[in-house]
């Protein structure tokens, strides 16, 4: 066992006494020590209940003959930091989360992991540091939070409440309605209840094969969801035992079977970042034109919100990632042949899986759309590519023409939307917010939100080389490479350019003639840098762009 170098042998005497010191017995010590790296903390909903969840995680791993030894890594919520300086550290967090966890483990020797996590930013950390680590890992989530209808009956989620401020800027309902959704939109634990980063990378878990049948589905607040993380906590003594590994599972084909559910279920347009940035850990390349590739041949077959009606509940009743996977398959679609953290095929596991309900899971022949939920996007405003979550844009908007409205950062983005200052037909521009410039690359559901709760969503589009929540939608193009800071043409844009976004044909230009262009990078200059220190200082020097993943580069 790799446990052994702290526990076995004379020498290791002083090992053993320490782990005495804590109430560890030799009968404990024997057995295969299993961390449980556990995301839970008191700021977070989709982690407040994590302490339950990694309680039967060590049922399952006691039950199955193994010592479970839990420790704790940070986490960022994404919604309390949205809208100020505390995003910066949001994406930011993702490479903190996967340096710690590769700390605690190798200093410590565990033989097996389990990961319990369930939101944004510290889900992709974690896989990161699964695959940079390589040893029998396991994902188990803390599951979505339910949705709940408004008075109209209207199902609500966090983005709810983020559009109706701007409903109220706008004078459209009043301060007792926004208290309303305050009070009721987020009713209890779980990560939030629509197709926004953390319920897609949780779903992708299943798809990748690092998390077993329903770990991005079943809701925070069902006992299914307790019962899955003790099947998890056995688990991961099966793959000790036969040796399955982190690299053996997320091998090119599964990242190539992950973008395809991707865009088959719409997932959030930063499953892209993060996928990237798991696959440079594994020592898989993904090339942006190939996600164009996929999204071309895989049909989108669910609209949940932002996109659509449907919630993470609906998906689950309508059978889950699974279910979706099914309906791939029958296409051919996916590569049946991979191993997964279950100890069985991707075809093995779905077998007997269908489809409960076709209005939230459409069949293969019956799509929402034939392409996928995403697009990468690239032009003369993006010649390294920029993302957009195709199947949340309006008909309207998927071709577009319209002056550029720029802002040099998010806050003063957000102040003219609310004033009024934006038409019908602008194209808002913010830059200077990507993986370097912001530093954090912060995500932009205020400004999107602030452009849907108006009702401009149908009008207005918006580009930045920042990103966005998963909960955004509209015509928002983000990720946009180069970004404005390391001199990419969106540091070039004057107010009043015409920009020309098409869609279908994965097109976004800035309507300026290159002799324009290089006259302008000689006499334009770029918003001062901000100030930074600490993390973010270091950060905003090492940290690759946004169409590499925002990896940290040595």
């Amino acid at each position: 066992m790799k446990s052994d170098s702290v526990k076995s042998g004379a020498e290791r005497a002083p090992h053993r006494s320490l782990f005495k010191a804590m109430g560890y017995t030799d009968e404990q010590l024997k057995k295969p020590l299993v961390g449980i790296v556990n995301s839970f903390n008191e700021i977070i909903p989709g982690h407040i209940h994590l302490n339950q969840i990694a309680r039967a995680v060590k049922d399952g791993v006691l039950a199955a003959g193994g010592t479970p030894i839990e420790f704790n890594t940070i986490g960022i919520c994404d919604g309390i930091a949205m809208g100020h300086e505390g995003m910066k550290y949001s994406l930011a967090s993702r490479e903190l989360i996967a340096d710690s966890i590769e700390s605690m483990v190798m200093a410590h020797q565990f033989d097996g992991l389990v990961f319990v996590t369930n939101c944004d930013k510290i889900i992709p950390g974690m896989l990161m540091a699964a695959a940079r680590l390589n040893i029998p890992s396991i994902f188990v989530s803390g599951g979505p939070m339910l949705s709940i209808n408004d008075e109209s009956g209207r199902a609500m989620d966090l983005n709810t409440v983020f559009e109706a401020v701007g409903s109220y800027k706008a004078g459209k309902i009043d301060e007792a309605a926004l208290s309303y959704y305050e009070d009721n939109a987020c009713p209890g634990c779980g990560s939030c209840a629509g197709m926004f980063t953390a319920n897609s990378m949780n779903c992708l878990t299943e798809a990748l094969g690092m998390g077993l049948r329903g770990n991005g589905t079943i809701p925070a607040v069902y006992a299914q969801r307790v019962r899955l993380a003790k099947t998890v906590g056995m688990q991961i003594m099966r793959l000790i035992r036969d040796d399955i590994r982190p690299l053996d599972i997320m091998t090119a084909k599964a990242f190539e079977n992950a973008l395809t559910v991707d865009m088959a279920l719409g997932c959030s347009t930063n499953s892209v970042l993060h996928l990237t940035a798991i696959a440079h850990e594994a020592g898989v390349k993904i090339d942006l034109n190939l996600i164009n590739v996929i999204s071309e041949r895989t049909p989108n077959l669910c609209r949940l919100a932002p996109a659509g009606p449907h919630h993470m509940q609906d998906l689950y009743s309508a059978g889950g990632v699974y279910a979706v996977m099914s309906e791939l398959m029958k296409a051919k679609l996916l590569d049946g042949t991979l191993i997964t953290a279950s100890g069985c095929t991707v075809a093995e596991n779905l077998k007997g899986v269908r489809v409960l309900n076709s209005d939230v899971i459409r069949s293969i022949e019956t799509p929402y759309s034939k392409t996928g939920g995403l697009a990468i996007l690239f032009g003369s405003l993006a010649p390294d590519g920029g993302v957009v979550k195709r199947s949340a844009v309006s008909p309207e908007m998927q071709r577009h023409k319209g002056p550029a409205r720029v802002f040099e950062n998010e806050e003063l983005a957000v102040k003219a939307i609310y004033s009024g200052a934006i038409r019908p037909g602008d194209v808002v521009v913010i830059r200077n917010e990507g993986p370097a410039g912001g530093p954090g690359m912060r995500e932009m559901l205020m400004p999107t939100s602030a452009i849907a709760g108006m009702g401009l969503d149908k009008e207005v589009a918006l580009i930045t080389d920042g990103r966005f929540s998963g909960a955004t939608r509209g015509a928002a193009i983000g990720h946009v490479s180069p970004e404005a800071r390391r001199g990419g043409n969106i540091a070039y844009v004057k107010e009043g350019d015409m920009i020309e976004i098409n869609i279908p044909e994965y097109r976004i230009d800035l309507l300026v003639s290159e002799e324009e262009l290089a006259e302008r990078r000689k006499t334009m200059r770029p918003a001062p840098a901000p100030e930074l220190k600490g993390y973010m200082k270091r950060y905003s020097k090492m940290v690759s762009s946004a169409d590499k993943g925002a990896v940290l580069e040595d």
